[in-house]
């Protein structure tokens, strides 16, 4: 996995930067020796090193973001078999259509009417099988399918305020 691969790079790059800093409060001397030489080395070491990392920055969050799961964000929307329109609002939530069949791809289209709030998607378990934030003036997709028939609840995951707790609603899958 990608995250495995990030995680053994950047624990090989703190070992080699202790090292250098072992390396270099061991050798140091201050014997009242030339610095001009050292410093002009260093300089260019640094430049170097610089856009070393620079470089490795932009591959890092290159290959890291384009496994990102939001399909909106690549622009995969085809074999969505229903759009359902939801606001939310304090302390409620606006639904279009509150019912969809197993198998069924569904995107929330998910926007906000005063302020943030987070729609979080709870399965019968209560496990949270997806979510996003609706925001005033922004609409953000949400890309399920669901697989199992049942009653899902549609909650408020973005504190907004004395009725947050009361902003569930229900959506029925069937057969």
């Amino acid at each position: 996995m990608i995250q495995d691969t990030v995680l053994v790079v950047t624990l090989v790059l703190m070992g080699a930067i202790v090292a250098a800093f072992l390396f270099v409060a061991i050798n140091a001397k201050n014997d009242g020796g030339e610095y001009a030489p050292i410093q002009g080395r260093a300089y260019a070491i640094r430049s170097k090193l610089f856009w070393v990392l620079v470089v490795a920055g932009v591959l890092i969050t290159t290959v890291t973001t384009l496994d990102l799961p939001y399909a909106a964000t690549r622009g995969e929307m085809a074999g969505v078999d229903k759009q359902i329109d939801i606001n939310g609002k304090q302390w409620y939530w606006e639904i279009a259509d509150t019912s969809a069949k197993v198998g069924e791809t569904v995107v929330f289209n998910v926007s906000a009417g005063d302020v943030t709030h987070g729609l979080g998607v709870y399965d019968q378990d209560m496990r949270i099988i997806g979510q996003t934030q609706a925001m005033p003036g922004y609409a953000n997709s949400l890309k399920l399918t669901f697989d199992k028939p049942g009653n899902y609840k549609l909650m408020c995951m973005e504190y907004c305020g004395v009725a947050h707790h009361a902003m569930v609603s229900d959506f029925t899958v069937t057969e």
